[in-house]
């Protein structure tokens, strides 16, 4: 009847709700260091299955079809794209991006360890090498502290950090990028501030130094750009919109049905 009607189109509208939420955030974070982009997944709901397939007809044979009526559609799921975005040149030596898997590891106030694609990094009054945060300066992990005399900063392919310091003709090496990847990066949690954290899903991190075993390599004076594609979200945006219009128009059939029979005795 038509009140299932409205109940059935309310989860369409609801469940493209959550869509417009997460097209939006995409859309909000375009310009964002290394954002990964995430995607609404759907399914649809329990059925009332008024006649179950196979049910034997009046000649007692099974009948090839039942009679399933749907109730709608709910989110299942949003998943993150981790595919690698463009390169941005900065030539700045303290901006670094991943050319490949891994994440940076930077360590927490807490004592917490998260995981970031971000690479635009500062250094703190400790000297310490810190993500380039306004709020709160997690430094890598392992932690690579920079000479106060330093005059340059290098890194290689491999993670190897050096520095040239004043009266010395070879770069000094102070340290070692530690890259972690996971069986499933999906699994990771996010958290704002372009950080993750690892979770049962993520599988704990596996570590490795750049450029090996299938790691990325690091390379210096780049950051790496969102892989969101505006073109296509402003796409998704305007058919979910159409989809959520269709929706409002199946609760609007709904009520114009409802007031149809109200009236019939008058």
């Amino acid at each position: 009847m038509s009140v299932q009607t409205l109940y059935t189109a309310a989860t369409g509208m609801q469940s493209l709700q959550t869509k417009l939420d997460v097209i939006s955030n995409n859309l909000a974070n375009v310009n964002t260091t290394a954002f990964k982009k995430d995607r609404a997944n759907f399914e649809d709901l329990f059925y009332d299955n008024r006649v179950l397939p196979g049910k034997l007809d009046g000649n007692s044979n099974p009948t090839p079809t039942g009679t399933h009526i749907g109730l709608g559609v709910r989110v299942s799921s949003t998943q993150t794209d981790f595919q690698q975005g463009a390169f941005r040149e900065t030539d700045r030596s303290l901006d670094w991006t991943i050319r490949g898997k891994g994440f940076f590891q930077v360590l927490d106030p807490t004592g917490q360890t998260y995981y970031t694609r971000a690479g635009n990094f500062s250094i703190n009054a400790n000297g310490e090498i810190v993500t380039g945060s306004a709020g709160v300066g997690r430094p890598l992990d392992p932690t690579i502290v920079i000479p106060q005399d330093t005059t340059g900063i290098e890194v290689s392919a491999d993670g190897i950090v050096s520095v040239q310091r004043p009266g010395l003709q070879t770069l000094e090496e102070v340290g070692q990028i530690q890259l972690a990847t996971f069986i499933n990066p999906e699994g990771l949690l996010k958290l704002g501030d372009n950080l993750y954290a690892a979770t049962n899903a993520s599988s704990a991190p596996i570590l490795s130094t750049p450029n090996i075993d299938g790691f990325g390599s690091i390379e210096k004076g780049f950051l790496e750009a969102s892989n969101v594609e505006p073109v296509q979200e402003l796409v998704d945006l305007i058919t979910t919109q159409r989809s959520f219009e269709l929706n409002s128009q199946t609760v609007q059939a709904g009520d114009q049905i409802l007031q149809l029979i109200s009236n019939l005795r008058r």
